[in-house]
């Protein structure tokens, strides 16, 4: 496969973004953008570890990479606008596999207007897929984990543990096709957070290892608790009727859920119930923010009337490196 011709086949023929000066073509891409914040991210997808042939078709590899970064840029509340794909390619992937991956990218990319305004592609032993989204967001409008207040709502976007339950329904060959699907094509809640920018404050973080680390994030960042009730945290009820033993673990630890962990004023908890139904977005109340006395910031869950503090759990990679 020659990397040149290769690269012509995916060069987008237009562009969607205004901001954009120079695409793909040239040694870098060129955009200008002065009357708002510029957001960007990065995440790396490597098979074997975040994906395999035997979950995921390459085109649901190359939908779930770049959702991934679309879920960061709607915790930031940006709107999205460019992405850069660097592939590292070994030899058990072909050409037609490769197109397929990045319509997969495409088809999302569609959905939010994004330009693909360059990359990279090298050989390798396995396949890696780096993306570089880049969005934007009203001046000094970015949303941020440190920003909880006492007093706040705890929300949640969606139903979590889905994603992990689907993932087992495919290793296991049972046909939940909601679950799989939730698993494969997850929904980055990108409307949701742009209409979010009517507040003056609001915390998001985007839930990609579980609600159990994410939660410990807002808390440590801000300096508070995080007061959770574990009978409102919202599930699908497959994941409890096909997996009773792992239900209650991967509603809180599974991750790649890629829905949305926040905080709200309780005055403007009716302002984001609203967005939500405009957005068609399903969001619950799962707890309280409280002060924090000593201002190291933990979680408390509550479950069955008792009180327990919630660590940071869930798939971490250098961590399980060095296990």
């Amino acid at each position: 496969m020659d990397e040149f011709s290769f690269i012509k086949s995916i060069q987008p023929t237009g562009y969607r973004q205004s901001s954009l000066i120079k695409g793909i073509n040239d040694d870098a891409a060129v955009f200008r953008q002065t009357s708002q914040d510029i957001v960007t991210s990065v995440d790396t997808m490597v098979e074997e570890v975040h994906f395999s042939k035997k979950t995921m078709t390459p085109y649901h590899v190359g939908y779930r990479a770049l959702a991934a970064n679309l879920s960061d840029l709607a915790a930031m509340g940006s709107t999205p606008a460019f992405y850069l794909v660097s592939l590292v390619v070994p030899k058990g992937w072909n050409k037609e596999e490769l197109s397929e991956l990045y319509r997969g990218m495409q088809e999302l990319s569609d959905k939010y207007q994004m330009d693909l305004i360059g990359g990279d592609t090298v050989s390798g032993k396995e396949l890696c897929v780096s993306i570089t989204v880049f969005g934007y967001v009203i001046k000094r409008m970015a949303r941020y984990r440190n920003s909880a207040l006492a007093g706040d709502i705890v929300f949640a976007t969606g139903t979590l543990g889905d994603a992990r339950a689907g993932l087992e329904c495919i290793l296991t060959g049972q046909d939940e096709p909601f679950l799989m699907g939730r698993h494969r094509m997850p929904s980055p809640r990108v409307h949701f957070a742009e209409k979010l920018t009517v507040l003056e404050r609001v915390t998001l973080n985007d839930v990609s290892d579980g609600i159990a680390n994410e939660s410990n994030e807002i808390a440590e960042a801000s300096a508070v608790d995080l007061h959770l009730d574990f009978e409102k945290v919202p599930y699908s009820p497959s994941v409890a009727t096909l997996f009773p033993d792992k239900y209650e673990e991967w509603i809180l630890s599974g991750g790649e859920d890629f829905e949305l962990l926040g905080t709200v004023s309780e005055k403007d908890w009716s302002k984001v119930q609203e967005i939500a139904k405009q957005t068609n977005t399903v969001v619950t109340p799962i707890g309280v923010v409280k002060e924090s006395v000593d201002q190291e910031g933990r979680v408390y869950m509550v479950k069955n009337g008792e009180k327990s503090i919630l660590n940071k759990s869930g798939y971490t990679h250098l961590q399980e490196e060095r296990d």
